[in-house]
C-alpha cells in the first residue's frame, strides 16, 4: 500500500464496500521461500468480518492449510498510467494511479459439509448482476457430476482482522491539475475500468 496518508482517507465501510462489489482479489500466505498466491472469488460478510471461497483441493495453499494461517487478500480496483503533461504544470513525473483494498486476517479450511451452501451463496450474488437473465443455479446439474466437482474443491474462511485501502487518485495535486488529467485517462484509455479510474480521480 502507498505509505502517503494523502491516499489513505477512504474509511473501512468504503473499503469494504468496494471489496464487496469487487468479489475477487489475489489471495496470499507465507510459505517456506516465496508467498504463496492465489486469484479466488469471495463472498465477503455483511458485517465484513468473515470471507467464503474455496480453492482447487490441489492448490498449494489448500494444501498448506494444516491449521489457520495469517492471510491476505489483496483486492484490485481501476488503474492506469498517468503522464505528467496531462497536469498542465510544470516539473512533475510519471506515475500509476489505482484502487487497492488489503483484507488481513486468519484463513482456515471449513468442513466439507459447507460446500454446497457457499457455493449456492456465491453463484447467486454474481448471477443477480446479470438479470434479466435466469440465474443459474447448482440444481441445473447432474447430482453424481456436482457431487464429483465438488470433491475437487474445498471451502475456506478468513476472519478479518484489519483493512486497509490505498486510493491514490492524484489527491496530491489541485483540483484543476487532478480533473485535466482525469480527462486525458478517459481519453488514453478504453474500456469501463478507465471510466470508472477518471470518474474517481474527479471526485476526489
Amino acid at each position: 500500500m502507498h505509505p502517503n496518508p494523502v491516499y489513505h482517507t477512504a474509511d473501512e465501510t468504503q473499503n469494504l464496500a468496494y471489496a464487496r462489489e469487487r468479489g475477487f482479489g489475489v489471495l496470499a500466505v507465507a510459505a517456506n521461500g516465496a508467498p504463496l498466491l492465489s486469484h479466488v472469488p469471495f463472498v465477503l460478510s455483511g458485517d465484513g468480518r468473515t470471507l467464503d471461497l474455496h480453492l482447487v483441493r490441489s492448490n498449494p495453499i489448500a494444501r498448506a492449510l494444516k491449521a489457520s494461517m495469517q492471510a491476505r487478500i489483496a483486492v484490485s480496483g481501476p488503474d492506469s498510467y498517468i503522464s505528467p503533461d496531462w497536469y498542465g504544470i510544470p516539473d512533475q513525473v510519471p506515475t500509476w494511479n489505482y484502487v487497492a483494498v488489503h483484507l488481513t486476517g486468519t484463513i482456515e479450511q471449513r468442513p466439507q459439509g459447507e460446500l454446497r451452501d457457499l457455493l449456492d451463496r456465491q453463484s447467486a450474488l454474481f448471477e443477480a448482476r446479470l438479470e434479466p437473465k435466469a440465474p443459474w443455479v447448482t440444481t441445473k446439474m447432474d447430482k453424481d457430476a456436482l457431487d464429483r466437482m465438488m470433491q475437487m474443491i474445498v471451502p475456506c474462511r478468513m476472519t478479518i482482522a484489519s483493512v486497509d485501502g490505498t486510493w491514490k487518485l492524484s489527491q496530491n495535486k489541485s483540483d484543476d491539475a487532478r480533473r485535466r488529467a482525469a480527462d486525458h485517462v478517459d481519453g488514453y484509455g478504453q474500456g469501463s475500468e478507465i471510466r470508472l479510474l477518471a470518474a474517481l480521480m474527479r471526485g476526489a
